[in-house]
């Protein structure tokens, strides 16, 4: 044989050696376990059924207040305490919306700015016109 013939042969046989496909017979043999209703799982399922029956039977009509139910309203807040607090609470905000309406409306004074400030000090040196000022040299303070 050829060598390139030689090689194509060895090719085929490794081929044949490593195929997906399962050639082996054994699995008609094999045991399976037997499929009933009496496993673990069945047997729990059947437990919760009896549970969910007997809990529909023995609970509370639905007008009745639960165990529960009392017991979680023995220590909630009534609802009237709710009802004041959220009152008192639109009350304080309505105030606080107030002070801050009034704060955003405030504005700043105006101020005056002169362009010649010099010029108030032009008529004299004690910034006193003349004949502003009285004389004050005859006055008598009269005592009890």
């Amino acid at each position: 044989m050829s060598l390139l013939a030689s090689r194509a042969v060895r090719v085929a046989r490794t081929r044949l050696a490593h195929r997906n496909a399962s050639t082996n017979h054994a699995g008609e043999h094999t045991n399976y376990p037997k499929e009933d209703f009496v496993t673990p799982f069945w047997r729990n399922a059947l437990i919760a059924a009896g549970l969910v029956v007997a809990a529909y039977k023995y609970a509370p009509e639905p007008g009745k207040d639960v165990y529960l139910t009392r017991w979680i309203a023995m220590y909630t807040t009534p609802v009237g305490e709710w009802l004041k607090r959220s009152v008192s609470r639109a009350a304080a905000q309505e105030v606080e919306a107030e002070n801050t309406r009034l704060m955003m409306s405030a504005r700043r004074p105006l101020v005056h700015r002169y362009r010649y400030p010099q010029s108030f000090e032009q008529a004299s040196p004690f910034v006193i016109g003349v004949g502003s000022q009285v004389q004050l040299d005859d006055v008598v303070v009269k005592r009890e």
